[in-house]
């Protein structure tokens, strides 16, 4: 099962880019394998502080281990899905 927390800034562009983009390829890579939560720093200002993010659209991958960021709009899909592990999925 894979992990991911995306930290967006509002409905700004970049941000809903993002989630668009993360949708659209857990749908067409990770079918039923994976759960997205969204954190809006708008509205909860402290958690990036405490976790650690600085810039917005921001991806973390929490599963599997290690975690890893991405920061972007998450339009490279290439390079989100080797990031992911998944490169042999490229095509």
């Amino acid at each position: 099962m894979f992990k991911f927390r995306l930290y967006v800034a509002g409905d700004t562009l970049n941000s809903m880019q993002a989630l668009a983009n993360l949708t659209a390829l857990c749908r067409e890579y990770l079918p039923n394998r994976h759960h997205i939560e969204v954190v809006d720093l708008l509205r909860e200002p402290k958690r990036a502080l405490a976790d650690g993010v600085l810039m917005t659209p921001t991806l973390v991958i929490l599963a599997p281990s290690p975690a890893r960021k991405i920061v972007g709009t998450l339009n490279q899909t290439q390079t989100v899905l080797r990031t992911l592990g998944l490169g042999t999925l490229v095509v």
